[in-house]
């Protein structure tokens, strides 16, 4: 198929965070043309990784959609990622040579809202390999947690890793108590003492400490204490973290995210209650937002982010 030519400009969102990158090309009516999804794309653990996922992710969806990879230089990107939240960060990915027509850059946290809530004020709970929360309410941003891992980011799936893996030490050591837990978490880790298994997780990233969430939620559906701890305590935070979105008046809360659907049978009953779907994926809050600044651009008022701003959320 030949280039895009004189048709009209297509839009593509990028969502990347730290176990992977996904890219969706949009028509103006929102159609989605193609998708592509790739590896981590959290410039905290690297600016290199991170380029190469946007780009793979944004190629293998020009395919998807039967479109050649020099189109690339004629999308207009919406790009949200995880970490850009840190300025030097944005500072670097702004600084970027991308091969796009044009690349609107802004956090993972406000794209997904602005997906969620389809372009509109709102309000989400990110519950993934990391966790926040985020509201965006008359064009005031509040931002909660996102403080990354392993320091932050209680309640998402590196959390629950991280904390099944603490608790796998001590229980080798004979100072916890023996669960199902133990045993499915050693067989996960392919390994027989505590000496394996620190060669197995040690100093690795978020994303390889998420992979242990799915058991740990796994056995606390099926009643499992040690797991059932760690999940309550994870969806207790969550249950904060919207409260205090609440007291900005958004008009939506979502929870978005692999691990937010499953926490939601402990969370407390009066957020539940409120929570909404998501209208749309992160990708298009990407599209909504790149599309945003073109608009403002256009009529020469001022973008959604300004320099004031970059250091709350990119």
């Amino acid at each position: 198929m030949a280039a895009l030519g004189d048709r009209e400009i297509l839009y593509i969102g990028i969502d990347g965070g730290g176990s992977k990158c996904r890219a969706s090309i949009l028509n103006s009516d929102n159609r989605v043309l193609g998708t592509g999804i790739s590896g981590p794309a959290n410039p905290l653990h690297g600016y290199a990784q991170t380029i190469d996922s946007i780009v793979r992710s944004a190629t293998l969806a020009l395919s998807d959609a039967g479109l050649p990879p020099q189109a690339l230089g004629e999308l207009v990107a919406g790009v949200g990622l995880a970490g850009v939240n840190m300025p030097s960060l944005y500072n670097e990915m702004d600084a970027w040579a991308h091969p796009f027509k044009q690349m609107f850059l802004t956090t993972d946290q406000h794209s997904a809202c602005l997906g969620a809530h389809r372009g509109g004020d709102g309000a989400v709970i990110i519950a993934g390999t990391g966790s926040c929360g985020y509201a965006w309410v008359s064009g005031e941003a509040r931002l909660l947690g996102g403080h990354g891992f392993p320091h932050g980011d209680k309640g998402s799936g590196a959390w629950m890793g991280m904390e099944a893996v603490k608790y796998l030490f001590l229980a080798l050591d004979g100072l916890a108590e023996d669960s199902r837990l133990k045993d499915e978490l050693l067989s996960a880790l392919e390994s027989a003492d505590a000496q394996q298994v620190f060669e197995r997780i040690g100093g690795k990233s978020s994303s390889h400490y998420a992979r242990l969430a799915v058991p740990v939620v796994e056995y606390a559906e099926a009643g499992d204490p040690v797991a059932l701890a760690i999940v309550r305590d994870g969806a207790s935070y969550i249950s904060d973290l919207a409260d205090k979105l609440f007291e900005m008046n958004a008009p939506r809360l979502s929870l978005i995210g692999g691990v937010a659907p499953r926490l939601k049978q402990w969370m407390a009953p009066h957020v539940v209650e409120r929570v909404a779907e998501a209208l749309d994926p992160p990708e298009f809050g990407c599209v909504y937002f790149a599309r945003q600044c073109v608009a403002e651009a256009a009529s020469g008022s001022a973008g959604p982010i300004d320099s004031d701003e970059k250091a709350l959320f990119g």
